[in-house]
């Protein structure tokens, strides 16, 4: 071939250029929105769950141009703001083409003592009977209402002994808001400190009581993490005062175990004594800032809070801006410690891998303590008290007090400050009132979904940390849930295993695969035992967090101490030869 003979070569076609950036546009309404309802706020990237609320609270849900919107305002990534708004399950996310939901939500909770209280023939008899065009009807997980079950929300407003007329007849009187804080009847700060109150808070500023000292007495109460794990507090504290500050201290205030309730309680009672105490530990470790983090299901104990904040601040007790206050989204997740630091920095709440731990770095990567409202509500009343009533208050050889949510089929359901090693027996009968008219204890729950089941023949087993844990159980946040004879067994194991579905965060396989497994295989009248034995081994042995590794308890202790009982229901029991493949279904 000649060079006369080439023939020029084709050119390149041009990228054709855009008319604007890649993604979604920002929108002029819902940026004026935005800057409406945050004005001068701080655009700080832990704020994002509060900012959420502000717009889900002012709209009713949440578009994706008001994502958008949010996003630029704070400079983050849209995907960012995304991924935090649909993890949560109080925000409602409504994407393109999508209706919008109705003006009013009804929330009717699902938990164990709900389901045991007819909470679906409530959800069922609300659907059927309002307007979906007008009221929006969900499930929702516990509420921490146990002792007045069946609960229902509407707006935020909750209803405890539920019924479909008394929802109706909220919802046409206008019932739709949180109560007031005033509604509750609670020692403002005057007359706190006139009973001594602060008096530990100015002990330690002055100088009076050291920090040994007061670790000193927490180690001799025996005082323990009360949101379920009962590690040694003045254990905790020694491991965050070891790492150099700056450190920071925070309160989980987000008790989501299914019949807990305890913490709510003591925050409606007392919300100045538990302050004390959470100022104490934070000045205990020498802490930057305490940050307390809040259940939203409890709207009221945020206005509570708020002005009891306010009094410390205008008292001069407290420097302003000391404690923050912060508002969960629904996500039972957060009460591990570490997901509740990655919720309380504005992102999904994902337990972290450990090591290291929170109190090597924790929020904002720094030596943080977190400590449960319980258990900062004992360190100011046994200084005020003295601890030796509280480590004598033990029965069969434990010490100290715990406070038992007490739920189910019991005469008289509520928050009962008992004896520690106190059997189930006994506490039914010395404070519950019993059981119910009609009914016969065949099981229990001793702390709540994760703590597992016991049979009415192990109702003499003292309970307590560490007493349990031969049995397959453990007491935890002390949540106990009565079951009796009139109960069926199968759909309990189905409720708790539904629950822990549902709340799982989705990041580790073993949890987010095995509970959707292990719920469909409860869900006929056959169970495989060699595969539940083998999906149950699966999720205990790599779970990243206790949701996962705890979820197979109560199945477990079906199989262990209910075999005829569940035969009398129905449920056929199987062992197949073959090794299924626990996580099926996913790769």
């Amino acid at each position: 071939m000649t060079p006369e003979t080439l023939t020029e070569p084709t050119p390149v076609a041009r990228r054709r250029s855009r008319s604007q950036l890649r993604g979604r546009p920002l929108d002029a309404e819902a940026w004026a929105e935005v800057q409406r309802l945050l004005g001068d706020a701080p655009a700080q990237r832990d704020l994002l769950l509060e900012y959420l609320h502000v717009l889900n609270d002012e709209v009713g849900y949440l578009t994706l141009a008001h994502l958008r919107a949010l996003a630029e305002w704070m400079r983050l990534p849209m995907a960012e703001v995304y991924e935090t708004a649909t993890f949560y399950a109080h925000f409602t996310v409504v994407r393109d083409g999508e209706t919008t939901p109705a003006a009013l939500t009804v929330r009717v909770c699902d938990s164990l003592s709900c389901q045991l209280a007819g909470s679906e023939a409530l959800r069922a008899g609300l659907a059927s009977g309002l307007d979906p065009a007008q009221v929006r009807v969900l499930r929702a997980p516990c509420m921490g209402r146990c002792d007045s079950a069946p609960v229902a929300e509407v707006g935020h407003c909750h209803l405890g002994h539920a019924s479909v007329e008394g929802v109706t007849a909220a919802i046409a009187e206008g019932h739709v808001h949180a109560a007031p804080a005033a509604s509750l009847d609670y020692p403002r700060l005057a007359e706190y400190r006139a009973s001594g109150g602060y008096g530990l808070l100015a002990a330690l500023e002055g100088g009076e009581v050291s920090i040994d000292d007061l670790a000193q007495m927490i180690e001799q109460a025996g005082l323990r993490g009360l949101g379920g794990a009962g590690f040694p507090t003045f254990r905790k504290w020694g491991f965050v005062r070891a790492e150099a500050g700056p450190r920071y201290c925070v309160i989980n205030a987000d008790e989501g175990e299914p019949g807990t309730f305890k913490d709510r309680c003591y925050l409606e009672r007392e919300p100045h004594t538990f302050l004390e105490g959470a100022l104490a530990s934070a000045h205990a470790i020498e802490a930057e800032a305490l940050y307390l983090y809040l259940r939203d299901e409890y709207p009221t104990l945020n206005d509570v809070l708020r002005e009891c904040i306010a009094e410390l601040e205008a008292a001069g007790l407290v420097a302003s801006g000391f404690i923050h206050l912060r508002r969960g989204a629904g996500a039972y997740i957060c009460g591990e410690e570490s997901a509740l630091i990655e919720s309380l920095e504005g992102k999904p709440g994902k337990p972290r891998q450990r090591p290291p731990f929170v109190a090597q770095c924790g929020l904002f990567g720094r030596p943080t303590l977190v400590n449960n409202v319980e258990t900062v509500y004992w360190i100011a009343r046994l200084h005020r008290e003295g601890h030796a009533p509280y480590v004598a208050a033990g029965r069969q050889g434990r010490q100290g007090l715990r406070s038992f949510s007490l739920s189910g089929r019991v005469r008289c359901p509520g928050m009962y400050l008992a004896p520690a090693g106190i059997t189930l027996n006994e506490l039914v009968e010395e404070y519950g009132g019993g059981m119910a008219e009609g009914h016969r204890l065949r099981a229990y729950l001793p702390g709540g979904a994760s703590g597992g089941i016991l049979p009415a023949s192990k109702a003499d087993l003292p309970l307590d940390f560490d007493t349990l844990q031969a049995h397959g159980c453990f007491i935890g946040s002390a949540a106990v849930v009565v079951l009796s004879d009139q109960d069926d067994l199968a759909a309990v194991a189905r409720n708790l295993m539904s629950f822990f579905m549902d709340e799982s965060c989705g990041q580790c396989t073993p949890c987010r695969v095995g509970t959707r497994q292990m719920l469909a295989a409860l869900s006929g009248d056959e169970w495989d035992e060699a595969l539940l034995a083998r999906l149950s081994q699966v999720m205990m042995d790599a779970s990243i967090c206790g949701l996962g590794q705890a979820a197979p308890n109560p199945v477990l202790g079906l199989l262990k101490d209910f075999r005829e009982t569940l035969a009398s229901s129905g449920v056929r029991l199987i062992a197949t030869s073959h090794a299924a493949d626990a996580t099926g279904g996913e790769a």
